[in-house]
């Protein structure tokens, strides 16, 4: 059946998710906070708008934009790394505050995984939230936001550490040295599973549910980055400390496994 999906934010994740749903016949409003943009949305079939969330309200056609949808992939990170003085949360609140004023009731909320901190061991959904960043802490109140509303039906989806075309974090340890805890496990997510979990999202059943969006295999950071460097004819980073400390996380899903990841893409890019 096709649907109005509206994603907050096309950029390295939304504009191929967005491509993805267009192909399954859906009609998808997309949103770009640069003007210069516009035209990429616009050849990829893409309603456009060019929408802001500012800690003082949000930019943009933001009531146009909401009043069409069936649904909403709120696909936003919180970027603290860059501009650390702004509140993602009041930015969240502004964007509900603008949802309640809509028919609109169904929501899908981009997360991370980085809402569990340093918990070590086995974490699923039922595992408690630790979060030991400030990126975490805004993004478990921004889950909330919408969760608590019993009137939406909203989906969580925590995905791991993002890889995919023209991003992986082995281009950015190759050749260091010295580095700690090879022995952990990586709990990684492909582009090509991301679409696909949100895919799964958008189809199934998931009302007012948290799903972990990490591939179901760990290998060590030592074996896996080794694999990886190689392959790209990089220099292998070289682990030598294995420090005593919390966060030794395997993080995996009640609701996915590797039988029915929807490309079995792996963590290979």
């Amino acid at each position: 059946m096709n649907k109005k999906i509206g994603i907050l934010g096309c950029g390295w994740l939304g504009l191929p998710l967005a491509k993805s749903l267009i192909h399954e016949e859906h009609t998808v409003f997309g949103t770009t906070t640069s003007e210069s943009k516009i035209e990429i949305l616009q050849k990829a079939n893409i309603v456009p708008f060019t929408i802001g969330l500012t800690e003082k309200g949000i930019e943009g056609q933001i009531d146009n934009f909401l009043a069409a949808l069936d649904l909403l992939i709120i696909n936003v990170p919180p970027k603290l790394r860059s501009a650390p003085q702004e509140s993602f949360i009041k930015k969240m609140f502004h964007l509900y505050d603008k949802i309640k004023k809509t028919p609109l009731s169904r929501i899908i909320f981009i997360s991370s995984t980085s809402v569990y901190g340093n918990i070590d061991g086995l974490i699923t959904e039922d595992s408690p939230t630790r979060p030991n960043t400030e990126s975490g802490r805004q993004l478990l109140a921004a889950e909330n936001i919408f969760l608590n509303d019993g009137d939406l039906n909203s989906t969580i989806i925590r995905f791991g550490g993002l890889i995919g075309p023209s991003r992986h974090p082995v281009t950015h340890l190759a050749g260091k040295t010295d580095l700690s805890n090879g022995n952990d496990p990586v709990n990684l997510i492909h582009l090509n599973d991301c679409i696909g979990i949100i895919t799964m999202a958008i189809n199934g059943n998931w009302e007012n549910k948290v799903i972990n969006g990490v591939y179901p295999l760990h290998p060590t950071k030592e074996t896996y980055y080794t694999t990886e460097a190689i392959k790209r004819g990089l220099l292998p980073p070289v682990y030598t400390k294995n420090l005593d400390k919390i966060g030794n996380k395997s993080i995996e899903s009640k609701y996915l496994n590797v039988k029915i990841y929807p490309y079995n893409t792996s963590i290979v890019s």
